[in-house]
């Protein structure tokens, strides 16, 4: 009897997942399921250079449909599951189309939060998730034209300095009182503020949208305490959510993402998700997390795929996070707690550096801007446990690896 391996979700976990299992040797009937009618693509390029326009839209693929077709993967594009039935273990789509599984991968990603205010729906107001979200936007990015950010997360800001390079007058509102506030350091914080600063790019902090203007489109962003800033366009960067309904609707638990285990698998063991949508436990680090990450994506689809077909590999990366912003890059590894202690290593003001977080000593998180090789031997010492010597971690010129106790 052929086995059949239903993947639902066509993104970086998906596609991931789709590779490995044929790579592992699943002989099966492989079936991918995608919202969107475009083939699976990155998405990190989408706020970076496909919105810049310095990566074409043939690029963005991770496969092209030759692959699909020769590692004999059914592809349904364009398609919505909307009823998972655990029981008879099957998917149905929006079209009526019932998918029968022996297992199931569940890769939904997350998809922009949406602004909760009145004016949200004017034409003119973009997020910025899919390549037709990066194309409707990019119709708007003319030097003439006022742009307003809500937010100053990662995808705010790198949209903050695709504006920029198209000469459009930019207002980043941040409602916390710095930008990337719970992602990274202060000191980090404020070296992409003075950079966007630099660049021209107006950045209000302790800021709150009442509600957006406008008639036929958007003409303004009004400020809760009455400030009104006049947009041709508005971006919204607020964060996003797991895409959890699928799975909650067929009795899997949900809490901030689906919930698996460490093997990737749901309380249904023919069941698994990966990527954006799963919570997971880090054994690492000792607590559930869901990360919205590239690597983890990956990562995480590998190891559904290889306990897909029973290897009962534990997933335990340590998570990295990266962005770039105008000549700037901002390298994350690791997750820090609140009860590390920070520290930094050289100085903002002259070339690159990082900021370091320890717990009784161990390096937990490393924040590296333009300092790839910080990052680098980050990226060891944190899976080792490595415990340092404050002082000497905190001489720039020393290499990082140097200071371990």
């Amino acid at each position: 009897m052929n086995t059949t391996f239903l993947i639902v979700g066509a993104g970086q976990a998906g596609a991931q997942a789709i590779d490995t299992l044929r790579r592992e040797g699943f002989d099966g009937r492989l079936i991918l399921v995608g919202e969107e009618r475009e083939l699976p693509y990155q998405r990190p390029p989408l706020s970076k250079k496909y919105l810049h326009g310095e990566l074409a839209a043939e690029r963005l693929p991770f496969r092209h449909r030759a692959f699909y077709d020769e590692h004999r993967v059914e592809l349904r594009l364009g398609a919505r599951a909307t009823r998972l039935d655990r029981e008879e273990r099957t998917v149905e789509l929006a079209d009526g189309t019932r998918l029968a599984y022996d297992r199931a991968l569940l890769c939904l990603g997350a998809r922009a939060r949406p602004l909760q205010c009145a004016g949200a729906q004017l034409p003119g107001v973009h997020t910025l998730r899919t390549i037709e979200d990066a194309d409707a936007l990019r119709t708007g990015l003319r030097a003439d034209a006022h742009a307003v950010i809500i937010g100053g997360g990662y995808i705010g800001l790198e949209a903050a300095a695709a504006c920029r390079h198209f000469g459009l007058q930019t207002t980043v509102l941040e409602m916390a009182d710095r930008v990337m506030a719970r992602v990274v350091s202060p000191a980090v914080s404020a070296f992409f503020a003075e950079a966007h600063r630099a660049h021209g790019v107006r950045i209000l902090c302790n800021t709150r949208v009442e509600s957006i203007d406008g008639g036929d489109r958007v003409a303004a962003v009004v400020c809760g305490d009455g400030t009104r800033i006049a947009a041709d366009l508005v971006i919204v960067g607020v964060g996003a959510l797991p895409v959890t309904d699928l799975a909650a609707n067929a009795g899997l638990a949900v809490d901030d993402g689906i919930v698996i285990d460490e093997y990737c698998r749901t309380a249904d063991p023919a069941i698994f998700a990966a990527g954006d949508c799963a919570n997971h436990p880090s054994p690492h680090y000792g607590r559930r997390v869901r990360l919205e990450s590239v690597d983890n994506a990956f990562e995480q689809a590998k190891t559904a795929a290889l306990n897909m077909l029973g290897r009962g590999v534990v997933h335990d990366r340590i998570p990295w996070f990266w962005s770039d912003q105008y000549e700037h890059k901002l390298l994350i590894v690791g997750l820090h707690g609140d009860g590390d202690e920070r520290m930094l290593r050289g100085d903002p003001g002259h070339g690159g550096f990082s900021a370091l977080y320890l717990r009784n000593g161990e390096l937990t998180a490393v924040e590296a801007v333009d300092d790839t090789k910080d990052y680098m031997a980050a990226r060891k010492l944190i899976a080792a446990r490595a415990r340092l010597d404050p002082a000497k971690a905190a001489d720039k010129g020393r290499d990082l690896k140097d200071s371990v106790i």
